[in-house]
Order: C-alpha cells, then sequence, then structure tokens
C-alpha cells in the first residue's frame, strides 16, 4: 500500500506565513492602538478647551444658564462654588491633557485646573475637572468615556485584519499551488522507489521541469538495468541447463548409488535455484494489466495442486480489480513456502478496513518477529549458517514482498509465540 505522505515541507511554510502574518496584524494593532491613544486625548483636550472658554464667556453673560446650555450627552457641566475634584490625581495622561488643554487655549494658563478620572459600568472612565472662573466660582465638568476606543482607529483596525485574513488566504492558496509539482514528485520518487514505474509530468518552473525530466531518464535506466540483468540472467540459466543435463545423464551411468544420487540432487538443486532466481529476477520488472478476478475461485485453482495439503476458506463472489498474474505468483511462493515447512497451510479470505486479504497459516516452527524485516531480503534463511538441511533459497517471501510491493499491494506476518507463521498478502487493487 502507499504510505501516506506528509506534506511537511508545505506545512512549515504555512505556519511561517501565517506567524508572519499574525506578527504584521498585532504590529498594526499595536500601532493603531498607539495612534488611538494620543488622539482620544488630543481630542478630550480640545473639547474641554473649547468648554472652558465658552464656559467662561456664557457665565459672564448668563450665569444662570451656564449649565443646562452646555450640558450635552458627551459634557456634563455644572457650576458650583466649591471645585468637585479636590485632590488631583498625579497621572501623566491628565498631565498630557492639561498641557493639550493649554495648547489649544493659550488664554487658560495660569488659571486653577484641576482634573481627575472617574470610573464608570465596568472599565469605562470619565475625565473630569474644575476650573476655576473669573469671579470665584467653579466650573465642574465631565467628558464621557476617555477609555473607548477611538472609533476610527477602530475601523483602521478592522480593516487591516479583513486584509490580513485575505493575504493569508491568498498566500497559502498560491504556495499550494506552488507546492503541487513538489508533492507530484514527491509521489513519484515514493512510487519509484517501491519499484513501480510512473510517467512524470515535466511541467512547472524550469527546475522542477528539469528535475521531472531527470527522474524520467533515471527511471528508463533502471528500467534498462533490470531487464538487462533479467536477460543476462535468462540467457546464462539457459545455457547452465544444458551441462546440468549432462550432469544427470552421467549420473544415470555411475553404478555407486549413493555418489549417483548426490550428483542426481546436486543437479536438481541447481535447476531449481536456477528457476527460483529467475522468478525473483522477473518480478522486479514484471508488468500486468488489471482485470477483474473471482478470489475465491482464483485461490482454490492456484492452491488446487497441493491437494489436501492446503485448505481453503473465503466467502462466495468475491469479484475485485488486481493484477492477476503478480498476485498468483506471489500467492504461489507463499504457500509453497508454509507447506515446504510445516507440510500444510490453512487459507482464508476475509475483508478488512475496504481491502481484501489473504491469510496462509501454517503450524510450521514459526519466526521470531525480529525476522520479520530480515526475511525479506533475498537468500535470507533462518537457519543458522545457512545450513542446506532445508529445501528452498531464500527467494520466495523476497518474491512476494517485491511484487506486492510494485502493485500497491502489501505483506505482513504474525507468529504469536513464535509457533506457527501467518502470512497476510493484501490484495492489490487497481483503484
Amino acid at each position: 500500500m502507499n504510505r501516506p505522505q506528509s506534506p511537511r515541507f508545505a506545512l512549515n511554510i504555512a505556519v511561517v506565513f501565517l506567524v508572519l502574518g499574525l506578527v504584521q496584524l498585532a504590529g498594526s494593532l499595536i500601532f493603531y492602538q498607539i495612534i488611538d491613544r494620543q488622539t482620544l486625548r488630543d481630542d478630550h483636550a480640545r473639547r474641554v478647551a473649547e468648554l472652558l472658554i465658552v464656559g467662561e464667556r456664557m457665565h459672564a453673560l448668563a450665569p444662570a444658564n451656564t449649565a443646562k446650555n452646555m450640558t450635552t450627552r458627551h459634557l456634563l457641566v455644572e457650576i458650583s462654588g466649591a471645585p468637585s475634584i479636590t485632590k488631583p490625581k498625579s497621572n501623566p495622561m491628565l498631565a498630557d491633557i492639561a498641557d493639550r488643554i493649554v495648547a489649544w487655549e493659550p488664554s487658560l494658563a495660569g488659571k486653577p485646573l484641576i482634573l481627575s478620572t472617574t470610573a464608570q459600568r465596568g472599565q469605562t472612565r470619565n475625565l473630569a475637572g474644575s476650573l476655576q472662573l473669573d469671579d470665584g466660582m467653579w466650573l465642574n465638568f465631565q467628558s464621557r468615556d476617555i477609555s473607548t476606543m477611538w472609533p476610527v482607529a477602530w475601523r483602521a483596525m478592522v480593516l487591516t485584519l479583513l486584509l490580513t485574513a485575505a493575504f493569508l488566504c491568498i498566500g497559502l492558496v498560491a504556495l499550494y499551488l506552488m507546492g503541487k509539482p513538489l508533492r507530484r514528485l514527491t509521489d513519484a520518487a515514493e512510487t519509484i522507489g517501491q519499484g513501480r514505474q510512473v510517467t512524470i509530468s515535466e511541467s512547472g518552473p524550469k527546475d522542477l521541469r528539469d528535475l521531472a525530466h531527470s527522474m524520467n531518464v533515471m527511471q528508463e535506466r533502471i528500467d534498462r538495468l533490470l531487464r538487462d540483468q533479467a536477460s543476462a540472467f535468462e540467457a546464462i540459466g539457459h545455457d547452465l541447463r544444458t551441462p546440468l543435463a549432462r550432469q544427470k545423464m552421467a549420473a544415470e551411468m555411475v553404478r555407486d548409488e549413493e555418489l549417483r544420487g548426490m550428483l542426481e540432487h546436486s543437479a536438481d538443486e541447481m535447476i531449481e535455484l536456477l528457476d527460483s532466481l529467475a522468478i525473483y529476477l522477473r518480478s522486479q520488472h514484471l508488468t500486468a494489466a488489471p482485470e477483474t478476478v473471482d478470489l475465491a475461485c482464483f485461490i482454490t485453482d492456484e492452491c488446487a495442486a497441493y491437494g489436501d495439503a492446503v485448505s481453503v476458506t473465503a466467502p462466495n463472489a468475491v469479484s475485485v480489480k488486481t493484477f492477476r498474474e503478480p498476485l498468483a505468483l506471489a500467492l504461489g511462493a507463499l504457500v509453497e513456502n508454509a507447506v515446504q515447512y510445516a507440510g500444510s497451510a490453512a487459507i482464508a479470505l476475509r475483508q478488512e478496513a475496504g481491502d481484501w486479504v489473504i491469510e496462509i497459516a501454517d503450524s510450521g516452527p514459526g519466526m521470531a518477529e525480529e525476522y520479520f524485516q530480515p526475511v525479506l531480503e533475498p537468500f535470507f534463511r533462518l537457519d543458522e549458517a545457512r545450513q542446506r538441511n532445508t529445501k528452498g533459497f531464500g527467494l520466495g517471501i523476497p518474491t512476494a514482498h517485491r511484487l506486492m510491493m510494485r502493485f500497491n499491494g502489501a505483506l505482513s506476518f504474525s507468529s504469536p509465540e513464535g509457533r506457527g507463521l501467518t502470512v497476510r498478502i493484501t490484495v492489490p487493487q487497481a483503484r
């Protein structure tokens, strides 16, 4: 089965992109907040300066109507004989507003002016103050909501947030499109590593086109090398069979039965080795077209030669579009291996997570879990020192593994307590 690709490269770039966007957004928000505070103070200072000047003039003309005429929903004004603020707060913000008031209305310089803040509903705060008028009376006022953010700044921050989100989306989409050729090359490299051949589209930027072209050329060279290797071995094997046949004929003329049996056995063993090696090499460049196969009938037919030594349990009418010849070669190699080491095998067909699985179980000596990976390598034998006291050349399981890997299938093992071995073939499906 294909190992799922983890798009770490694209994910890492996307995370960096997102972090940069968030940093830019945070910087913009802080910037607008600073601007808002400065502008808010200036706005309150301007309003208070205007209030005080207008208040002085209205009090001189109509003292009784001053508070009523000047009070609005933003300003609360009253005239009294004593200041409503008796102890000014030592606050840099209030000192800054006082300086701004004088900057707006220089005529207020030197007049008694006391500023403070008062709390109102939650975190909202009002600017309160008292100014002594020319007749000794005090003009007390409150400028509401000094802590509220400036509406223009809020709109600017919302706009910045939306623009940042839009740029992030555009950037992530562009990143996805730019990374698509890389993901395609990654998948192709994984496929090539499994022994399969795939035509890579030579599109995209020049560097990626050159890389795709190089991978296509590399595949052609590897395929040609494997085919040349198989062809050379087939020629050598064909040439070796002639002297082996002569050796068997000569062995029949030997009178000593023990010596004759030894020579015939050696010749048969050499022929079997050549056959196994030919199948293994063929598995590395075998091509097959998908076709619909009835798995129950297929397994029964492939195991018919073993007679009662192999039992098959499978549901009826299981049709799968798969690769018949690779599956037949893999199943044959594994069943032969089970019968050789255990004398019999039990085959079961079942469906798991949408895939069909063929289990070949035997009651032989089993295999420790530490050998599950090494046994996939050619010529690996479990018997110590590569003893020849058991039949086989260590090519059956590697042949099945190569075939399943190349045709999108899978091979796995289990051996409970080291007694008996169960080999699982995930049937390759042409999707």
